[in-house]
């Protein structure tokens, strides 16, 4: 555990806890399997026990509300400690003979990454001894959940769907463009900048497209694999795009990969939240389809701008601890500087680049518990739906943002990216601000008086 002292810049060591008492951090295979879900026809597998398919299965379903296909080959102790290929085959031909999906997405856990299996070594294995599958796309990704993070293990997903499909390409479609979508963004995220960027004339193709597959739909029939998304055919054909966006730090070395790959050039950005970031993110779209900024947006960047004028005076000197996955931490924590508002603690599960760039007082890899004693004097906490018992206990309001987030509807769908989405969550935030001021206001305390304005409550009120 690392400790960042934003005012030397110095890092010092934090005491190590023994145990986590409320986990911030989530495993990379859960990662991995959000990735693969954002493939259409997709069926993740867990290479490991039931336990861990289940764990992660509960915590998808609660989030998005709704079915998630989740596999596992239910490696038992004999079978981990002798070697797990033999579950691992048996799981695929299964999987391609019950339910024909179009790829399947495979993660391993800590139970075979311990044991060190060889997934190239498996692939290939497979691929010889089954060559009747060889319609079926496969993909492998090595995803240890005692080390790393859900960022990272999304990023090795896509990195692997990457390396494994995509094949360069001789020529070039001007109006096509990748976008590498980070675990960050939500599938409402999704489905904004689909609309920003085909504004533009250019046809997206996003990897993994969770707006797809992961916003809400009612098949006629039940599939066991997933429904909509990016298809096999499209990730084949992003050799051939005009360029690429990649969002998201821990999307950095997939970006780079497809390039290294199909020398398609890319463009990085580290958040699509704020104005600055949402103007970047015009300009390059501009530059790459060579069309003007749609009327839409202008009009969207000139209501983001008297939005920020209207709500900067509650967000002035106001502390907040935030306490989210890396990227979506820097994406948070930035925005919520650019409005005046002061960050006291940002709480990351996982190290990360990105953390060293932070505009807050206190960086910390930690857990909620670790939010809880820095929040004390805070006006606002964000985080996921775990950290409501924390924020309850300090009495301080909770902003709910990441994943997972259970106790709402709707999370999937929640917007932040873009200037319509940063407008949104400036909103969502300043009115908690203003419903505080409110009822602070309601019910002022005298000195030296009962500890209620109107004298005991006859002003019908409930303090009473």
């Amino acid at each position: 555990m690392s400790h960042i002292q934003r005012t030397t810049g110095q890092r010092f060591p934090n005491a190590a806890k023994a145990a986590s008492t409320n986990p911030l951090k989530m495993s990379q295979p859960l990662g991995a399997a959000l990735a693969y879900l954002g493939v259409d026809r997709c069926l993740p597998l867990f290479h490991g026990s039931q336990g861990c398919t289940a764990f992660g299965l509960v915590l998808l379903v609660r989030h998005f509300r709704e079915a998630i296909p989740l596999q596992t080959t239910a490696m038992d102790q004999v079978s981990t400690i002798l070697g797990g290929y033999d579950n691992l085959e048996q799981a695929l031909r299964t999987i391609v003979e019950r339910n024909a999906p179009a790829m399947i997405g495979v993660a391993t856990t800590g139970v075979t990454e311990t044991k060190g299996e060889d997934m190239g070594g498996q692939y290939s294995l497979f691929r010889q001894r089954n060559p009747d599958l060889a319609g079926t796309a496969l993909v492998f990704a090595n995803t240890p959940d005692f080390a790393g993070g859900f960022e990272e293990g999304f990023g090795k997903a896509v990195t692997a769907i990457l390396e494994r499909l995509v094949e360069p390409s001789p020529t070039t479609v001007k109006t096509q463009l990748n976008v590498l979508a980070g675990s960050h963004l939500s599938p409402g995220d999704v489905e904004e900048l689909r609309d920003i960027i085909e504004s533009f004339g250019l046809s997206p193709i996003f990897l993994p497209d969770l707006s797809l597959s992961m916003s809400g739909r009612q098949p006629s029939d039940f599939t066991a694999t997933s429904l909509g998304g990016v298809t096999v055919e499209q990730i084949r054909s992003m050799g051939a795009s005009v360029a690429t966006l990649v969002i998201g730090e821990h999307m950095r070395i997939a970006g780079a990969a497809l390039e290294l790959k199909t020398d398609v050039p890319s463009h990085f950005f580290s958040r699509l939240t704020g104005l600055e970031a949402s103007d970047r993110l015009i300009r390059t779209l501009a530059e790459i389809s060579g069309r003007p900024v749609a009327a839409k947006l202008r009009r969207q960047r000139e209501s983001l701008v008297d939005g920020m004028l209207d709500g900067h005076f509650f967000y002035s000197r106001k502390r907040i601890a935030v306490a989210l996955e890396p990227d979506l931490l820097y994406a948070v924590t930035s925005f919520l500087a650019d409005m005046g508002a002061e960050v006291v603690a940002a709480v990351s599960p996982t190290q990360n680049a990105v953390l060293e760039r932070l505009k807050a007082a206190t960086v910390m890899v930690g857990d909620h518990s670790d939010v809880e004693t820095l929040a004390r004097d805070a006006d606002l906490i964000v985080s996921n739906s775990h950290g409501r018992q924390g924020a309850a206990r300090l009495g301080v309001p909770l902003h709910r943002m990441g994943l997972p987030m259970f106790d709402r509807l709707g999370a999937g769908l929640k917007v932040s990216v873009g200037y319509r989405g940063t407008r949104e969550l400036m909103f969502e935030i300043g009115n908690l601000f203003l419903s505080r001021e409110m009822d602070h206001d309601a019910h002022p305390t005298p000195q030296g008086g009962d500890g209620h304005a109107c004298g005991g409550g006859s002003c019908g009120c409930s303090a009473v």
